[in-house]
């Protein structure tokens, strides 16, 4: 009787046998529908665990999560080197590309920023509220996590640390997905961050991301509203007019930032140039910065010449209403467009107004309700703008850039929300939370 021939040529011994696992054909790759529900299901799995987790494991995977960006940060700058790469080939903006770098200083300022979570109290289980009805029935509302938040983003690497560590503090499982200039960025971080949870005790598919850079994943994804309890977009124009037309979830819009600064007649105009030039230099490409100046006609002549030499100096294109131009012939005569765009770049348009209230006007004209700021010391007017001005932000005497998770004492913030349902603003643990009611009886029924 023959002998069957061997699954390998045993003669050669640099060759391993063939395991059965071997034989068995590969499954075809996943189509998109079928890859974005098993993620959804995965986090839905995984919310009911992360909610009753306890504030200890949470704030060691935090630390945990805060240590492994900065042991892997050579890892990560690597990492974003080909998206850089890969960006300057495809010649993109000057705003994006600040946006996208990773720094080690950005790297320890994502830690950091992680670690002041840490310290921050746990919002979830707070009791916000507790009253006695009439038949001895304690009623009470308590903060709750919101359940599983899709982000969608654009461009910065950072969003993904801030969005898992909020998220994480407060209870959310979180589905992260980044916009294809930062994938190799986002991917690497998301992998650092997640890896550190889950062994400091967080379930796995509490943190998510989407490694999919297709459309149709973030449309698939928008209309998951049987496992997605939220979505929070962060991105240009383009992005937001997406969500928000293909979603079947509720969002919460982190739209464009078109930022004035008023001056007004009794403005204290050294202070006022220190904050506008701070408010349009420090850092342009931010949603915070400003857009547009407004100054009051009575201070223009003295106020104007310095402020444009100024910001000039810093390298900023003036584009001036008439009498801007008239005051600072230097200043390139602005358009109507200039007064309505987020330029996220070293431009400022600037407008001569005869008084608040065509200051006010021109801001609800073209402002977008992120931040608004005057610079005055008169109290009644500082208030009237308080009032008036309709924005996520109202500053009196203080740069615009302020308007930042980490500067109003949030420890971070997953989007400014310049939506007027749930959260308005900086959006930090609190934000990321609802709540719920619990009664407490003993045998009441309705009669």
């Amino acid at each position: 009787m023959d002998t069957p021939a061997p699954l390998t040529d045993t003669s050669d011994a640099s060759l391993e046998p063939v395991s059965p696992e071997a034989l068995v054909p590969e499954a075809p790759p996943k189509t998109n529908q079928e890859y974005v529900e098993e993620l959804v299901k995965k986090a839905r799995a995984a919310a009911g665990k992360l909610a009753s987790l306890s504030t200890t494991i949470k704030d060691q995977a935090l630390t945990a999560m805060a240590d492994g960006l900065e042991a892997k940060a050579d890892d990560l700058m690597a990492a974003n080197e080909k998206d850089l790469e890969a960006f300057e080939q495809a010649k993109g903006g000057t705003a994006m590309a600040d946006r996208l770098k990773l720094t080690p200083t950005r790297i320890k300022d994502m830690a950091d920023g992680i670690r002041q979570i840490v310290k921050l109290p746990d919002p979830v289980g707070e009791s916000l509220k507790m009253w006695q009805r009439p038949n001895g029935m304690l009623v009470g509302r308590v903060r709750v996590p919101i359940g599983v938040i899709g982000i969608i983003y654009e461009s910065r690497p950072n969003v993904t640390a801030d969005s898992a560590a909020l998220c994480l503090k407060s209870g959310n499982v979180c589905i992260l997905r980044g916009g294809s200039e930062a994938i190799h960025s986002n991917t690497a971080i998301a992998s650092v961050l997640s890896e550190a949870a889950e062994k400091a005790g967080v379930p796995p598919g509490a943190i998510a991301f989407v490694d999919r850079t297709d459309r149709e994943v973030a449309l698939a994804l928008l209309k998951q509203d049987k496992y997605v309890d939220l979505i929070i977009p962060r991105g240009g124009e383009s992005l937001m007019k997406t969500v928000t037309e293909e979603s079947r979830i509720p969002v919460i819009k982190h739209d464009k930032g078109i930022c004035h600064t008023y001056v007004d007649a009794d403005a204290d105009l050294a202070m006022a140039r220190t904050i506008c030039v701070n408010a349009k230099v420090q850092r342009p490409s931010t949603c915070n910065a400003m857009e547009a100046l407004l100054v009051h006609e009575k201070i223009a002549k003295a106020f104007l010449p310095d402020i444009v030499k100024e910001l000039q100096a810093a390298g900023v294109e003036i584009r001036g209403c008439a009498k801007t131009c008239q005051i600072s012939p230097d200043a390139k005569p602005a358009t109507e467009e200039d007064y309505g765009k987020e330029f996220l770049a070293l431009i400022l348009a600037v407008k001569v107004v005869k008084n608040m209230d065509e200051a006010m006007e021109h801001i609800a004209r073209y402002g977008s309700c992120h931040t608004e700021a005057i610079i005055t010391n008169d109290y009644g007017r500082s208030l009237r703008f308080l009032r008036e001005v309709d924005a996520s932000a109202v500053m009196i005497n203080a740069s615009t850039r302020l308007n930042d998770g980490y500067q109003f004492g949030l420890g971070a913030e997953i989007g400014i929300s310049t939506t007027r349902i749930h959260a308005r603003g900086p959006m930090g643990l609190e934000e990321l939370t609802c709540s719920k009611f619990v009664v407490y009886g003993s045998g009441q029924i309705r009669e």
